[in-house]
């Protein structure tokens, strides 16, 4: 019998399989259908730092305005269904999910600075969320902020963060730091119990017609799964928190890729979104089912971490000297640019 089990942010899931954040979790039946297809929770889609302040300002402006010029204003307060947009829908919608499926629920906050909305941490935790995961999603535009005050800027969140709530706490990502080691240790130490790597950033484009920025949403593919892949295998064994891979994850060998490399859990989002996501669950555990008979494996424990660097023959294979040895084995390079070879970390044309 094959163990699928695995665990994550101390949480007994019975796959690996996670529905990452995405417009799924605003539908409680869709997410009951996804538990019984195999998914082992799900994340929330995200509330974000700029929904909880405008809802705050839009709260104080219906609560000031006109208090001056008349007594009974000082009574007032809005309608409650009416202004309930933003965070107030986001409670009910963790307390509805909570109801409808016995898998746990992880609720996701986005935000880079700190402040009073971090309260709102604790508000995801008393309506019976399982963990919560930061998903720490900001451009710096600024020029004079420097890569180490960011850095510590998310440290600073993420410890803020830990001492509003006792659930456990993952941090999503993204790939974009000069030392990403360096501050998965940094964010462990501050208290988070997991990592999720790596969040996707959606490019704006140009619309040439309108002269307009315009959002521009691309789903993943497994193509997406390598850079992700590659930072869990590093990480894994070097920072003692519990791994999460996200973005890419579409097919059954997608999923154990990930095992391989370190991850407790796989994260999938795209590859529901595109239709019919509980059938895309159940082809996914099937093929989990049928490579792990194929290659006599007996649980996902088993394999898990068995491909991270510290455990392959060739570790440097995730490093740089992978970076000559591909270049080095390429051919197909057209009829227009000559062939090359590479030599000494160089390439040269070859008659």
């Amino acid at each position: 019998m094959i163990d699928l089990s695995t665990s994550y942010l101390g949480l007994h899931l019975k796959t690996p399989i996670v529905a990452s954040a995405s417009p799924l979790s605003h539908h409680p039946d869709v997410v009951q259908r996804l538990e019984e297809a195999g998914v082992s929770a799900v994340v929330m889609y995200s509330l974000f730092e700029e929904q909880i302040i405008r809802t705050s300002l839009e709260l104080d402006y219906l609560l000031t305005h006109g208090s001056e010029s008349f007594a009974e204003a000082l009574n007032y307060l809005p309608d409650h269904g009416k202004y309930s947009v933003g965070p107030e829908r986001y409670i009910e919608q963790i307390h509805e999910l909570k109801r409808k499926v016995n898998i746990p629920v992880i609720g996701s906050l986005n935000g880079v600075s700190p402040g009073g909305w971090l309260h709102y941490a604790r508000l995801i935790e008393e309506a019976g969320a399982d963990a919560l995961e930061l998903n720490i999603y900001a451009i710096p535009t600024d020029p004079n902020a420097t890569g180490a005050d960011l850095e510590q800027g998310y440290v600073d969140l993420v410890r803020n963060m830990r001492a509003e709530i006792k659930i456990p706490l993952s941090v999503k990502l993204s790939p974009y730091f000069s030392s990403l080691p360096n501050l998965a240790w940094r964010l462990m130490e501050a208290g988070a119990q997991g990592l999720v790597l790596f969040n996707r950033f959606y490019q704006p484009d140009f619309d040439m017609d309108t002269l307009s920025v315009v959002p521009n949403l691309q789903l993943s593919t497994s193509r997406d799964l390598r850079l992700p892949l590659r930072w869990v295998a590093l990480l894994y064994g070097r920072v003692p928190v519990d791994l999460a891979l996200t973005s890419g994850v579409h097919t059954g060998q997608d999923v154990i890729k990930a095992m391989m490399a370190g991850a407790k859990v796989a994260m999938m989002a795209s590859a529901l979104l595109k239709g019919n996501p509980e059938q895309q669950v159940r082809t996914v555990m099937s093929e989990i089912r049928t490579w792990m008979t194929d290659h006599e494996y007996e649980s996902i424990t088993q394999m898990q971490g068995s491909m991270a660097q510290r455990s392959v023959a060739e570790p440097n294979a995730y490093e740089r000297a992978n970076y000559m040895k591909v270049l080095g084995s390429y051919k197909d390079v057209g009829p227009i640019i000559p062939d090359v070879t590479l030599q000494a970390g160089m390439l040269y044309p070859v008659d």
